[in-house]
C-alpha cells in the first residue's frame, strides 16, 4: 500500500501517478481530483501534496509517465526476428494493433491533447513524443528501403503519413465506426500504409 513507511519515495510517487491515471480513465480530466486519487489508493490527500506540492505538478508528472509508457519500446523490440521481411511485417502489425493503440488510454491521451492547445508546456511534450516516434519510424524505413522491402522516395514524409494514419484510427473508432470494430478498420488502414510504402507513392 502507498502509505507504508518502508517504501521508497520514488515507488510511492509512481503508485500515486498510476492511481491518478486510473482516476482519469474513470472520471476524465475534469472529474479527477486529489481527493478521488487518495480515496482510490486509501491514503490521505496530504500525502499526495507532500510528494507533488500541487495538482499542476501532479498533472505534469502524469504526462511524463504517459510519454514514458509510449516510449518504453517493449512492443517495438524485434531483435529476436532475424529475417528482414518478417521483422518488417512484425513492425507494421504492431503499430496498427489494438495493443499498441492502447499503450495509453485514449481518453487520457486526448484529454491532454485538448489541453495542449492552451498549454505550451503540454504541446511541447506532445510534440517531442510524436517526433520521437516519427524519427523511430524514419530510421526503420531507411533500413527497409535500402533492402528493397519497401519502395519510397522520401522516408521522412512516409513516416509522417504512417503516424497520421495511426492517429486517425482512434477518431474512426470513436466517431465513424458503427460496430466499434477497431481491428477491422485497422487492417484496412494497415493495408493502405503498405500500399504507400511499397509503391513509391511518397
Amino acid at each position: 500500500m502507498v502509505g507504508r513507511k518502508n517504501k521508497p519515495a520514488k515507488l510511492r510517487k509512481e503508485e500515486i501517478l498510476e492511481g491518478y491515471y486510473t482516476v482519469m480513465i474513470q472520471e476524465g480530466i475534469e472529474g479527477s481530483s486529489i481527493g478521488k486519487i487518495a480515496d482510490l489508493l486509501g491514503i490521505h490527500p496530504s500525502l499526495i501534496l507532500h510528494y507533488f506540492k500541487s495538482k499542476k505538478n501532479l498533472q505534469s508528472e502524469l504526462i511524463s509517465l504517459m510519454v514514458s509508457k509510449f516510449k518504453s519500446g517493449h512492443l517495438l523490440n524485434f531483435d529476436h526476428i532475424k529475417d528482414d521481411d518478417q521483422r518488417f511485417k512484425a513492425l507494421i502489425d504492431t503499430i496498427f494493433s489494438y495493443e499498441w493503440s492502447r499503450t495509453v488510454d485514449p481518453g487520457v491521451h486526448y484529454g491532454f491533447y485538448y489541453q495542449s492547445f492552451r498549454s505550451p508546456e503540454i504541446k511541447e511534450t506532445f510534440r517531442e513524443m510524436f517526433r520521437w516516434f516519427r524519427d523511430y519510424l524514419y530510421k526503420e524505413l531507411l533500413f527497409y528501403n535500402k533492402r528493397g522491402i519497401i519502395s519510397v522516395t522520401d522516408e521522412l514524409n512516409a513516416a509522417d503519413l504512417i503516424v497520421t494514419l495511426m492517429e486517425g484510427l482512434e477518431f474512426h473508432t470513436q466517431f465513424l465506426s458503427e460496430e466499434d470494430k477497431f481491428e477491422k478498420f485497422a487492417e484496412t488502414t494497415k493495408q493502405t500504409a503498405l500500399a504507400i510504402l511499397q509503391n513509391k507513392i511518397v
